[in-house]
């Protein structure tokens, strides 16, 4: 190993339990905090609300954000922070906009609270905030020097949340296994904190698998059950570890570079991030010849209505120019795929699409061609 291996563990403080917010104003205060930016979304403050405390010895200012963590978001929310003088951030959402309290909080070196309202990815756990233009479209991911310095996670709060964004968080944490696996796989030795990420994304995937069906169906009949909390804190903790302690030796490949072409069409839109990632994983596992471990996933996927067809991502085999555009931006210079194909080009990735359309059609599974995988 060549390159410095940084090591960020999570935030300092993490609670998950009913009512968990009761705490807030007693922690901030420790901290000498005396007033907040509270960045929240429309949806997301509907279902946080009936869960924020009053606070009386701390000053909140409230900052509704526009929808995509950008520059121009990012700025927006730095110069709102001057302006009010706050002492620290709270943000409350999704991945997009836990990401844009981590990038504003740590430019201007402010400590940072997070509350998600969805567990559809390990945001709320590590330094890294992913950045879009102000269209959606993928930019880069930031690494931060520090990480949050607290998170919540309420119950009440999640059982509210859409179960489509738990489906998409189960999709972006499987990939924590296929993309972390096949980095590891070209490792010649692995250190402890190597070792210890390669484990946690091992976890990742055992506990989605096992009880990934169930907790969609917990949280569908609005139950906290131990199948939901454990899937959650997988989706948020386990996949953050990967991260934190494999660094960029076990972070993203394959998967998310797919994902990122992805985000260059309109057709994708409809899809969340986990969603494209989890199309992205199976189109990595076809580069890598891996047909087992796809015969194994695809079950899956059908059960818990994971993306795995052109149809599920709004194409079709005759968009061609679509299906060449994709390819060709998730092999730009600067990718994550090329960790794993140095090689790799566009046509090799169509091709790969392509190849996965056969396997996955009714037409593939009636001629054998799944069960034939391996």
């Amino acid at each position: 190993m060549n390159n410095l291996l940084e090591v960020r563990s999570g935030p300092a403080y993490y609670a998950c339990k009913a009512n968990v917010l009761e705490n807030l104003e007693a922690k901030l205060s420790k901290g000498n905090i005396r007033k907040v930016l509270v960045i929240h979304g429309r949806k997301s403050w509907e279902v946080a609300e009936p869960f924020f405390p009053s606070l009386e010895n701390i000053e909140p200012i409230f900052f509704t954000y526009g929808g995509e963590c950008s520059d121009t978001e990012i700025e927006r929310v730095k110069k709102s922070v001057l302006e009010q003088g706050v002492d620290a951030l709270i943000g409350i959402g999704g991945g997009k906009l836990l990401d844009l309290a981590k990038s504003a909080g740590n430019s201007l070196q402010k400590e940072i609270i997070l509350i998600p309202t969805l567990a559809s990815t390990c945001a709320a756990w590590t330094p890294l905030s992913v950045i879009y233009d102000d269209n959606g479209s993928y930019v880069r991911y930031d690494i931060h020097e520090k990480n949050a310095w607290m998170l919540f996670i309420e119950p009440g709060i999640l059982l509210n949340s859409p179960i489509n964004y738990l489906r998409a968080g189960i999709g972006d944490t499987l990939a924590k296994w296929y993309e972390g696996n096949a980095l590891a796989e070209k490792l010649a030795t692995k250190s402890v904190c190597i070792e210890l990420a390669h484990l946690a994304a091992r976890q990742c995937q055992e506990v989605l698998l096992t009880y990934g069906e169930e907790a969609l169906g917990d949280l569908e009949n609005g139950k906290w059950t131990d199948s939901l909390q454990r899937v959650i804190e997988t989706n948020i903790i386990t996949s953050g570890l990967v991260g934190g302690f494999g660094d960029q030796y076990l972070r993203v490949a394959g998967a998310h570079s797919i994902h990122n072409g992805m985000t260059s069409i309109t057709q994708t839109h409809h899809l969340l991030h986990g969603e494209k990632v989890a199309y992205g994983i199976l189109v990595q596992l076809v580069l890598e010849g891996k047909f087992s471990e796809i015969k194994q996933l695809l079950p899956i996927y059908q059960v818990l209505k994971l993306p795995m067809t052109l149809l599920d991502i709004g194409l079709t085999v005759e968009h061609k120019a679509e299906l060449q555009q994709i390819a060709a931006h998730s092999v730009k210079e600067g990718e994550d795929i090329h960790l794993l194909f140095p090689d790799i080009n566009k046509e090799k990735v169509a091709a790969a699409m392509e190849n996965l359309e056969i396997l996955t059609n009714k037409k593939g599974v009636r001629n054998g061609l799944i069960s034939n995988l391996d």
